[in-house]
């Protein structure tokens, strides 16, 4: 199986329970929640993303034939030193592409393989930390994992059902409104507030664009 990647990078994971590790972030290109046909994301599931998946044409992107190549890019993109490797699968959605010749070549080149889904499609439990981020007006398939990552507010979001998933943390992260810093404040003090009424939730935020980083 080959795979198509949109980018791949060395930075510091920005979000959630790893937030500060190193890691190298392989973003697949697709996503099952937004079909390419619409002009704008005005009629995708989650208008509200922020992230490029669109083509193979970002740093470190584009197509490789097999699992073995992938890895062997991922390592050069971690350099030096074999230490406490990292890799997030990301997207998109990595489950349309990630399978076990991938996962067990990974392991093999000794990184700690940790992947960001929406919970669409099952994640296998061989992928040592599965973050999944619901979408409403999706069905979440994957309802059991290290870390459950709500961007809030999210109109539609059963996140009451949410609490009883099998989750060992729940994050609340303020959705981004892009350069509208008003309401950007507004998402801010909602998540706040969200998280002082309902403790089970702990506030996560997006440290890497505090930071300047991708």
């Amino acid at each position: 199986m080959s795979y198509a990647v949109k980018e791949m990078f060395l930075t510091l994971q920005g979000e959630g329970v790893q937030a500060g590790r190193r890691a190298v972030f392989t973003r697949f290109a697709g996503c099952n929640l937004w079909s390419g046909l619409e002009k704008d994301r005005a009629s995708a599931v989650c208008q509200f993303c922020d992230t490029d998946f669109v083509g193979m044409d970002g740093d470190g992107g584009g197509r490789f034939k097999d699992a073995a190549a992938l890895a062997a890019a991922i390592s050069a993109t971690w350099g030096e030193g074999e230490d406490n490797r990292f890799v997030v699968l990301t997207g998109g959605e990595p489950m349309l592409q990630v399978d076990d010749a991938l996962i067990d070549t990974l392991h093999s080149a000794g990184f700690e393989i940790a992947i960001e889904s929406n919970g669409t499609l099952a994640v296998p439990r061989s992928i040592d930390w599965i973050c999944i981020s619901p979408k409403a007006g999706s069905e979440t398939i994957q309802r059991s994992g290290d870390e459950l990552k709500l961007v809030w507010p999210q109109s539609g979001s059963d996140w009451e059902a949410m609490q009883d998933w099998d989750f060992a943390n729940h994050l609340l992260q303020p959705m981004d409104a892009r350069l509208d810093e008003a309401a950007n404040e507004a998402n801010l003090q909602t998540a706040i507030a969200f998280v002082q009424a309902h403790p089970k939730w702990r506030l996560s935020l997006q440290t890497h664009k505090i930071l300047g980083l991708a």
